[in-house]
């Protein structure tokens, strides 16, 4: 028996689980918000931000002791941070984080600079958004040429925090997880793409050596091993214990697909975003524009809450009464269709009911999330149950209709912390690797979470009648939308 911690740095606070390498139990655990900037918030942009305010987050999640008889640590971060750094290790400018919407010219600059969505998706499986590191770059040597100039290093979040744990090493690492977030990393051949770099900087840089799921990154002053560390998606698959014919569905605002495969997916315009997993597999990603939102906004156009629209839902029936809802009220990513609205559909007087409007809420925003499912199941990915993950996941009204829609068992599990968890897993098992108890190619099994399970049930005829229902009205409306 042994003891790791794994510790997840979201955009928010540090969260540290410790648990036993055996059976993954939680042993303890700590928690720290990020420290905000002194001075006018408002001269600060949120998409900017001192990492040092990570470590000092870090180290308060993890007094009075948490991280005695600890072995090994595995390091999960917010994805999508970009830390350029000079040939000294000192960053040029505070760190670019999130979906940073100031680099959405630059990537579409890069876009076209490449030749199209199709020359991208063909590179590294996916197309440039706002949000990756590489538009990030592209903004940078746009809007502030001389921080460019500097730049001699590139690393993400999580790279600079297993760095830092290791006392700041000539040699920087990272993982294939996190690498395939940068879009200049190629999922499909397991390479950087360099010129990818120079095309959004005007000049190299360094980048991080990528492990493999099981390497470690090093060892600490103090003898703590430290693995190779991932972003919190791949962290997160790793923490619920997804294999294959598993599909994660989360219901934020927007919402995500994505499943475990064993290869790397592309799609030529783009739906797909190709990621690697943290356990030597392949995670193709589809996203929505609007899930949650489709929701709030219908409450609150019946004066009610998300568990209010619930229960009138409830009232209704599968197919709520012919009414159809298309929840593009943000545009759409997917179908590809950015500058759209929203359309309800098969509205008649005995259809005008409070009920039906909240059922069509709620299919219509499972139907758009089914949508992105059908892009990864027409590429060959096998689903054979889906995780479905945000607060939303636990409305009866979601919980009645996802089986029957998704035409799979639907798996709700407790929340836990998921990609600290998946954080402590890969350190398990880069301590086992290194003792000699585990292979290199198989992560240690740790019972997986606990959940609430549902399955279609009888009533699946009917959920697919839905579901061809909104099909068709989707096509009447955007005719070829998945075609174009």
């Amino acid at each position: 028996m042994g003891i790791v911690a794994g510790l997840d740095s979201s955009s928010a606070f540090t969260r540290i689980v410790v648990c036993d390498t055996d059976t993954g139990a939680v042993l303890r655990q700590g928690y720290a918000p990020h420290p905000q900037p002194a001075g006018d918030p408002e001269s600060t942009h949120p998409h900017e931000t001192d990492p040092q305010a990570w470590l000092l987050s870090l180290g308060e999640a993890a007094g009075g002791g948490l991280l005695e008889g600890v072995q090994a640590i595995g390091v999960s971060a917010q994805q999508h941070g970009l830390l350029p750094l000079d040939q000294q290790g000192a960053l040029v400018r505070p760190a670019l984080i999130g979906n940073d919407k100031r680099g959405q010219v630059a990537a579409a600059d890069l876009i076209e600079a490449l030749g199209g969505r199709q020359a991208w998706a063909e590179a590294i499986g996916s197309v440039p958004h706002s949000a990756q590191p590489v538009a990030k770059l592209a903004w940078l040597a746009r809007n502030e040429p001389e921080a460019a100039r500097r730049v001699a290093v590139l690393m993400s979040a999580h790279d600079w925090l297993v760095w830092q744990l290791l006392g700041r090493p000539a040699r920087r690492t990272t993982d294939r997880g996190g690498a395939s977030g940068t879009g200049y990393w190629s999922p499909a051949t397991g390479s950087y793409r360099p010129d990818l770099v120079e095309l959004a900087l005007g000049h190299m840089a360094l980048l991080p050596e990528v492990l493999g799921p099981a390497e470690a990154a090093g060892m600490t002053p103090e003898g703590l091993l430290i693995s190779a560390g991932t972003g919190e998606t791949m962290a997160a698959a790793l923490g619920l214990g997804l294999g294959p014919g598993d599909a994660v569905v989360s219901l934020g605002a927007s919402g995500s697909v994505m499943a475990v495969h064993h290869e790397a997916l592309s799609e030529p315009g783009g739906l797909i975003t190709s990621l690697a997993d943290a356990s030597g597999m392949h995670l193709p990603v589809v996203n929505t524009s609007n899930a949650v939102r489709a929701l709030r906004g219908t409450a609150e156009l019946l004066g009610t809450d998300l568990e209010g629209l619930s229960e009138l839902a409830l009232k209704s029936t599968p197919g709520a009464h012919g009414l159809v809802l298309l929840p593009y009220l943000e545009g759409e990513r997917t179908p590809n269709l950015p500058h759209t609205a929203g359309t309800l559909s098969g509205l008649r007087r005995d259809s005008m009911k409070p009920e039906h409007l909240a059922r069509a809420a709620f299919e219509g925003m499972l139907c758009g999330l089914v949508d992105a499912l059908d892009v990864l199941r027409s590429r060959g990915v096998e689903i054979r149950r889906v995780f479905l993950l945000g607060a939303a996941a636990e409305l009866p009204a979601v919980q009645a209709a996802a089986p029957g829609l998704f035409g799979t068992q639907v798996v709700v599990p407790a929340p836990a912390d998921y990609a600290a968890l998946g954080a402590a897993r890969q350190a398990a098992w880069a301590l086992g690797v290194q003792q000699g108890t585990l292979a290199p190619h198989t992560p240690p099994v740790w019972p997986g979470p606990a959940a609430q399970v549902f399955e279609p049930g009888e009533e699946y005829p009917a959920w697919q009648a839905v579901r061809q229902q909104y099909i068709a009205t989707r096509e009447q409306i955007h005719p070829g939308a998945f075609q174009g």
